[in-house]
C-alpha cells in the first residue's frame, strides 16, 4: 500500500478518534461521567455504533482515553505557566495555582463508580510522574536562590504540595482554592530562625533595695 495512503488512513482514523474523545469530553460537561454511552457517543459524533466500537470496546475505554488526554493537555498547560512566569517563587505560585484550580474544576469525578478507573493506567502514572518532576523542579530552584526552605528534599516538598492541592477538589470557590495555595506555599518558606534570649553581661540584675547599706 503506498505510504500516501497509509497516512491518509492514519489521519483519518486520527480525526475520528479525536471527534469521539471530543464528544465524550462535551457530554461530561453536559451530564457527568455517568450520562455517557456509546449510544450517545456515536449519535453526537455522527458515525455509526460499528464504526465506534471499532476504536473503542465500551464506554469506560472512551472514558480512560479522554482522561488521559486532558491530564496531558493539564501538564501542558503548566509547563507554559512555568515558562511564561520569571522567578522562581512567582514560577512555583503560578504552577500550584493553576494546578489547585484544574483540581477544583476536576471535581464532578469525585463520588463516582468512574472515578478509580480514570485515575489507573500507564498513562496516568506517568503523567503524575511528569508532575511530580515538574513542582520538584521548582522547589529546587526556589531553594537554592534561597526563596525557600533546603531542610528538606525537593521531591518530599513538591510531594507535600500535590497532597495539599489535592483538598481543592472539595472547596466552595476559587478564592477559597487560592487561599490553600497561600497556606501550602507558606509551608515552603525557610523556617523563622529562634530569637536567642538576651543575656545581661554583668549577671542577673538585682533591684536596688532603698534604705540598705
Amino acid at each position: 500500500m503506498p505510504k500516501l495512503w497509509n497516512e491518509t488512513i492514519e489521519a483519518h482514523r486520527g480525526a475520528v478518534r479525536e471527534a469521539v474523545l471530543d464528544t465524550a469530553a462535551a457530554l461530561v460537561a453536559e451530564g457527568g461521567l455517568l450520562s455517557v454511552t456509546m449510544s450517545r457517543l456515536a449519535q453526537e459524533a455522527g458515525i455509526g455504533r460499528a464504526t465506534l466500537y471499532k476504536y473503542f470496546p465500551d464506554v469506560e475505554s472512551v472514558l480512560v482515553a479522554w482522561h488521559e488526554r486532558r491530564v496531558t493537555d493539564h501538564l501542558a498547560q503548566l509547563e507554559a505557566v512555568r515558562d511564561r512566569l520569571t522567578g522562581p517563587g512567582e514560577r512555583l505560585q503560578g504552577v500550584l495555582e493553576a494546578y489547585a484550580l484544574m483540581t477544583y474544576e476536576r471535581h464532578e469525578h469525585h463520588g463516582t463508580d468512574m472515578a478509580a478507573l480514570l485515575h489507573q493506567g500507564a498513562g496516568i502514572a506517568h503523567a503524575h510522574q511528569r508532575l511530580l518532576e515538574l513542582v520538584t523542579g521548582l522547589v529546587a530552584e526556589g531553594a537554592k536562590s534561597g526563596a525557600l526552605r533546603d531542610d528538606v528534599a525537593s521531591g518530599e516538598l513538591a510531594a507535600y504540595c500535590l497532597h495539599a492541592l489535592g483538598g481543592a477538589a472539595g472547596l466552595p470557590s476559587k478564592a477559597a482554592v487560592r487561599r490553600l495555595v497561600a497556606v501550602t506555599v507558606a509551608g515552603l518558606l525557610p523556617p523563622a530562625q529562634p530569637v536567642e534570649a538576651a543575656t545581661p553581661e554583668h549577671g542577673p540584675h538585682r533591684p536596688h533595695r532603698h534604705g540598705s547599706h
